[in-house]
């Protein structure tokens, strides 16, 4: 994610609280908190081995079916 920078100076005659609300409106308007909230449920990877075992099933399933083919059990 690319880095992004808000910068909010105080003027003269402003107080804590309007600085405050232009600082959180200017994040508001960056998206910066839906992005990061967004990638935080994103899905890991599966680790090497789940991926061996899923597919050794899988070509466990494909030859047994092939034998029931053979033997005329299934079509």
């Amino acid at each position: 994610m690319a880095k992004t920078i808000i910068e909010v100076k105080k003027n003269p005659s402003e107080n804590n609280a309007s600085l405050l609300r232009r600082f959180s409106r200017k994040m508001q308007e960056s998206n910066i908190i839906q992005k990061v909230k967004g990638s935080r449920y994103s899905e890991r990877k599966e680790s090497k081995l789940k991926v061996k075992q899923g597919t050794l099933k899988r070509l466990k399933k494909r030859k047994e079916n092939e034998r029931l083919r053979k033997l005329g059990k299934i079509r």
